[in-house]
């Protein structure tokens, strides 16, 4: 198989799809590798990797698309990289295309095969390749939401962990998954006083012991989650629906509620945002303010740290890419219902159902489609 690894062109979007230790086994197993020349710069990999490991580097994005059967990327296509698609064509990367409704439609258009990272699960039902990222994120959604309280970022002066004789930052997590677990693990790392949300009891008996009473936790209703907002510094949203839009627990009327120069983060936003008022941002424009709180929704968080989230991320994709590889995407598909699981869209054919209701739009089961 021919495989494509172009640059990403996300706003400031630095990790990318494959490493050189990637390419030499895709080359060892017979395949071709087409890697866009500065695709992975900005990781930490240079073309000159690339090359040594048995890439043939290619200087124009279309090349890495246009030649290859299957292209591996990091973040969703954006329109400069729709014109690419084709019939057949495997695209293998984060889609997102729950609150994306313009790009499933090109998707399905063109008849592309998309299989979607975040959607893909395992043989215990946990999302693998989403996982990586959301421990990078929920760690980072800490570290972005403690600089933007600083006074000069918009916020209302709070050191996030306090110090002896002044009280620490209240933090309220959304969400007890990878993302939540992680964002309460760095919070209370800093000191700060966490308290976090969810709707499984059984998760927060889970987060109870695990955090040994360093965590306040409550269950997941309107009413607390009012409550824990108003009283919170720093808002961080970690809910995930797989292949969903993401509920919007907090709305118009809690954040005007919120103190004055607090802070939200909605690591959700991929999938729409958990929080009413929040809307996508870039790395280059992150923040904006709606009733005195800022908002941190940056669609791409772990793009900011591409040398740790690269090797994170393919860490985990890499077994699929090669699997995808060596068998051709509908055998692979066959082979392992995890894997099926992550199928998007089949050759025009909707084949996910939480993009399928979030967008009111018909759809065909991965294994029918596939036949």
């Amino acid at each position: 198989m021919v495989i494509g690894v172009p640059k990403e062109i996300k706003d400031n979007e630095a990790r990318v799809g494959v490493t050189p230790a990637g390419v030499r086994a895709l080359t060892e197993a017979g395949h071709r590798v087409l890697v866009e020349s500065g695709a992975g710069a900005e990781s930490g990999f240079a073309d000159a990797e690339y090359r040594k490991a048995g890439a043939e580097m290619v200087s124009e994005a279309g090349d890495s698309w246009r030649g290859a059967e299957m292209v591996v990327k990091v973040k969703e296509p954006v329109e400069r990289e729709w014109g690419f698609f084709r019939e057949g064509l495997v695209v293998f990367t984060y889609l997102h295309l729950a609150p994306a409704r313009e790009l499933t439609d090109k998707l399905l258009e063109a008849k592309v095969i998309g299989i979607a990272y975040e959607t893909v699960r395992d043989t215990q039902g946990m999302l693998p390749l989403l996982m990586p990222m959301s421990e990078v994120a929920g760690r980072m959604s800490v570290q972005v939401g403690a600089s933007y309280l600083e006074k000069e970022r918009g916020g209302m002066g709070i050191l996030l962990g306090g110090v002896p004789g002044v009280p620490p930052a209240h933090v309220t997590i959304l969400g007890g998954g990878i993302v939540g677990t992680n964002a309460a693990r760095i919070a209370a790392g800093f000191g700060a006083k966490v308290t976090l949300i969810d709707v499984n009891m059984n998760r927060l008996r889970e987060l109870d012991d695990i955090f040994g009473g360093r965590l306040y936790t409550l269950a997941s209703n309107s009413y607390n989650i009012s409550h824990a907002t108003r009283e919170a510094d720093l808002v961080i949203g970690g809910v995930l629906i797989p292949g969903a839009t993401a509920p919007k627990l907090v709305t118009r009327a809690m954040v005007a509620e919120m103190k004055k120069g607090s802070v939200i983060v909605d690591v959700a936003i991929d999938q729409g945002g958990c929080v009413e008022t929040a809307r996508p941002t870039s790395h280059s424009n992150p923040s904006f303010h709606v009733d005195g709180v800022v908002h941190y929704c940056v669609t791409n968080m772990p793009g900011a740290v591409p040398h740790t989230s690269t090797l994170a991320l393919t860490n985990s994709t890499f077994p699929y890419v090669l699997r995808l590889a060596n068998l051709g995407a509908r055998e692979a598909l066959r082979q392992d219902a995890g894997l099926a699981q992550g199928l998007n869209t089949w050759l025009g054919a909707l084949t996910h159902r939480g993009v399928a209701e979030s967008q009111q739009r018909a759809w065909t089961a991965a294994a029918t489609a596939i036949g």
